[in-house]
C-alpha cells in the first residue's frame, strides 16, 4: 500500500509539475502539499535571521567548536545576535537541529536561509532519509536550479531502496550518470544497495563492476547484495576477492559473508571467517558475533554457536538472543529454547515476534504440535504481540502434521492474512504424510494458483498417486507438467572437503572419482542389508522393473555425497559427516542413514530444505518428523 502511494505521489509531482511548483517558493509549497502527517508544519514559529547585507562578526568555526553549548537553540540565539550571514554556519546549525531531534526548528531555519546551497539542501534531504519527503525536497532543489553532489544522490539512493521506488531510482541513476556522480565509492555503495533492495543483484554487480574506484565499503555493499538475494556463493567469492585486492574487512562485509556461509551450511567457510574476525579484532563486535551465532546455528553446530554467544553475552542484543534460540529451534531442542527465553527475560529483554517464532519452530521440530496453539495465545495475551503469517504457518503445519487436516485448513482460510504458497505447501506435505490423496490434490491446486511453476506440488501428488496405483492420474499430471513447461527441480547434495564444496546429483557420474564413489556406496548398501535394511518404495517409480527401482533409490545425491565423504577421508574418525541437500530428504535415504551410522559407528548430519537430521546409533533426532 505504502509503495503504491509513494509511486503515485512521485509520478504526480515529477511527471506533471504544475505552474504552482515552478513559481511558488519551496517553503510555501511544503504547506501546500502537506499530508495529515505533516500538518504540524503549519505551526512553525518564525525565527529572525539577519539580512543578507550584514557582515558576519564571528567565524562559523567559533560557534561550531564551542563545546560549552549543547543545545542548538542557544547557538542559534548567539547567531542572531551576531547578525551573521555565513551560509556555512547556517548549514552546520541546520545539521545540529536535525541531530538534536528538533525538526521544527530546523525547517523554520531552512525556509529563512536567504540562498540555500547544495550543502543546505543535502542536509535537509539527509534528515528526511527513508521517507517520501526526502524525494520531495530533492525535486524542489532541482527546481531551484541547484544540482546534487555525490552525497546528495547517495542519500537519495538509500531512500529509494528503503521505499523500493524503482522508477524514481532509475531516473536518479540516469541523472547521476549525466552529472558524472556515479564513480564516487560513496555513490557506488548506495547504488549497489538500492539495486539489491529492489531484488536486482545482477544490476547491482554491474554498477560495482563498472566502478573504477572501489573501496572496502563498495565491496561490503556487493557482498551483502549477493547474500540478501540468494547468491550465496557469489557473496563468498566477492569477500575473498576483496581480501585478495588488499582491502580491509568491514563489519558489514564480515557479517554478510557469514550470512552467505550460513545459508550454504558451509561450516568450514564459517570457521575460516571466524578466524579472520578474531585476527582483525572484530569477533567481539555485536554485529559480527550475532552473525557468528547465526552462522554456527544454521550449519548445525549449536555448541560452537553457544560458545560465541556466551563469550559475547555482556553486549549481546535481542537479535543475538533470537539467533541463538533459532539455532536450537532448528534442532528441535525446545527445552534449550525455553531456558534461553527465560534467561533473556531475566536480563530485561522484551521478547519480540522472532523470539516466539523460534519457540514455535522448536515445538514443531520436536513434534510437540499441541503446544503451538498455547504459545501463540500466550504471545497475544501476555505480550501483546500480533502473530505474523510465519507464526500462523507454524500453527497450520503443526495441526496438519498432527492429523487435524480439516482444522488446519480452516485456520488457513480464516486467519487475518491471505495464505501464501508456503501455507498450502505445508498442508500438502501433511496430506502426503497421512496419505490423504484427494485432499493433497486440492492443496496442490492452491499452491499452483499462487506459484504455477512450482514443481514440488506436482512431484508430491505424482508420488502419492503412483503409490496408490492410479497410473491414469499420474499420466494426466505429467501431461499437465509438460503443457505448462514445468520441469522437476533436480535434487542436489553437497559436502565440504578442505574448504572445497563437492556437489552431487542423483545418478551423477561427472565427479572425477565416480567409479570409486559408486563402488564404496555398493559396499555400504550390502552391509546395511545384512543388518535388515529394506528399501522404502513410497517415493520411487512404481511402473518400472525392480532392478531399476533399486538403482534409482541407491544412487540418490545424498547417498553419493556420504560415500564420497567416507572415501576421501574428509572428516577425522569420531567427527560427524555433514551433508546439505536442497530438497527434502526422502524416506529411503532417511532409513539408509540410520543403518549406516550403525555400520560406520559414526554420526551423520544432513540438513535438508526443512530441518537438520542427526543420525547416530540407528536413530535420528527428528523422530521421523520432517
Amino acid at each position: 500500500m505504502l509503495k503504491n502511494q509513494t509511486q503515485n505521489f512521485i509520478s504526480r509531482i515529477y511527471t506533471r509539475p504544475s505552474y504552482f511548483l515552478y513559481t511558488t517558493p519551496p517553503w510555501k509549497r511544503i504547506n501546500h502539499y502537506s499530508s495529515p502527517s505533516t500538518h504540524w508544519l503549519s505551526h512553525w514559529k518564525p525565527i529572525i535571521v539577519p539580512p543578507d547585507n550584514q557582515e558576519p562578526t564571528h567565524s562559523s568555526s567559533k560557534f561550531k567548536n564551542n563545546k560549552k553549548i549543547s543545545d542548538p537553540r542557544a547557538t542559534h540565539a548567539r547567531v542572531i545576535k551576531s547578525l551573521t550571514t555565513d551560509i556555512a554556519l547556517f548549514n552546520n546549525l541546520l545539521t545540529q537541529y536535525f541531530n538534536s531531534k528538533l525538526p521544527r526548528y530546523a525547517l523554520s531555519l531552512f525556509i529563512q536561509i536567504p540562498s540555500p546551497n547544495v550543502v543546505t539542501w543535502t542536509s535537509l534531504i539527509t534528515a528526511h532519509c527513508y521517507t517520501i519527503h526526502s524525494l520531495h525536497h530533492f525535486l524542489s532543489m532541482l527546481r531551484n536550479s541547484i544540482l546534487p553532489v555525490h552525497r546528495t544522490v547517495a542519500m537519495l539512493f538509500t531512500t529509494c531502496g528503503s521505499l523500493q521506488t524503482l522508477s524514481f531510482g532509475l531516473s536518479l541513476h540516469s541523472l547521476s550518470l549525466k552529472l558524472s556522480l556515479c564513480n564516487h565509492p560513496f555513490t557506488v555503495s548506495s547504488l549497489v544497495s538500492f539495486y539489491s533492495k529492489c531484488k536486482l543483484p545482477n544490476d547491482a554487480f554491474k554498477v560495482f563492476d563498472e566502478s573504477p574506484d572501489r573501496d572496502n565499503v563498495s565491496y561490503s555493499a556487493i557482498v551483502n547484495a549477493f547474500a540478501h538475494n540468494f547468491c550465496f556463493s557469489d557473496a563468498l567469492l566477492m569477500f575473498g576477492k576483496m581480501r585478495c585486492d588488499g582491502f580491509d574487512s568491514t563489519v558489514h562485509s564480515v557479517s554478510g559473508s557469514l550470512r552467505a556461509a550460513a545459508k550454504l551450511a558451509a561450516l568450514e567457510q564459517c570457521r575460516i571467517i571466524h578466524a579472520h574476525a578474531v585476527v582483525i579484532g572484530m569477533d567481539s563486535n555485536v554485529v559480527v558475533s550475532t552473525a557468528l551465532v547465526d552462522g554456527y546455528g544454521k550449519t548445525g553446530v549449536v555448541d560452537d554457536a553457544r560458545r560465541v554467544f556466551e563469550d559475547n553475552l555482556d553486549w549481546m542484543n535481542l537479535v543475538g538472543w533470537n539467533a541463538m534460540m533459532a539455532g536450537y529451534a532448528q534442532q528441535g531442542d525446545f527445552q534449550s529454547v525455553l531456558k534461553l527465553f527465560d534467561s533473556m527475560e531475566g536480563r530485561g529483554f522484551v521478547p519480540d515476534e522472532y523470539s516466539f517464532l523460534a519457540i514455535l519452530t522448536s515445538l514443531y521440530n520436536a513434534g510437540m504440535f499441541m503446544h503451538i496453539d498455547v504459545w501463540m495465545n500466550r504471545m497475544k495475551v501476555n505480550y501483546g504481540l500480533k502473530p505474523t503469517l510465519e507464526h500462523y504457518t507454524c500453527l497450520v503445519s503443526g495441526m496438519a502434521r498432527d492429523g487435524k487436516l480439516e482444522s488446519a485448513e480452516r485456520i488457513a482460510l480464516t486467519m487475518p492474512f491471505q495464505p501464501d504458497a508456503a501455507v498450502w505447501r505445508a498442508l500438502l506435505s501433511a496430506c502426503a504424510y497421512h496419505g490423504a490423496v484427494d485432499k493433497a490434490q486440492v492443496m496442490a491446486r492452491r499452491v499452483l494458483e499462487l506459484e504455477p511453476n512450482d514443481d514440488s506440488a506436482f512431484v508430491i501428488v505424482a508420488n502419492m498417486l503412483s503409490a496408490a496405483g492410479r497410473w491414469n492420474d499420474v499420466a494426466e499430471l505429467r501431461k499437465m507438467m509438460k503443457d505448462k513447461k514445468v520441469k522437476k527441480k533436480g535434487g542436489r547434495s553437497w559436502i565440504e572437503v578442505q574448504g572445497k564444496v563437492h556437489v552431487f546429483m542423483a545418478g551423477d557420474w561427472r565427479h572425477e572419482r565416480s567409479v570409486d564413489i559408486y563402488q564404496k556406496l555398493a559396499e555400504l548398501m550390502e552391509d546395511i542389508e545384512k543388518l535388515g535394511y529394506v528399501p522404502i518404495w513410497d517415493e520411487s517409480l512404481h511402473n518400472v522393473g525392480e532392478e531399476k527401482r533399486k538403482e534409482a533409490l541407491w544412487y540418490h545425491s545424498e547417498k553419493l555425497a556420504v560415500a564420497f565423504g567416507l572415501l576421501c577421508g574428509s572428516v577425522p574418525p569420531g567427527k560427524p559427516l555433514r551433508v546439505v541437500k536442497n530438497l527434502r530428504i526422502c524416506k529411503d535415504c532417511h532409513e539408509v542413514f540410520k543403518y549406516m551410522t550403525r555400520v560406520l559407528e559414526r554420526e551423520i548430519i544432513v540438513r535438508d530444505a526443512n530441518r537438520y537430521h542427526r543420525f547416530l546409533n540407528g536413530v535420528c533426532t527428528c523422530r521421523d518428523i520432517w
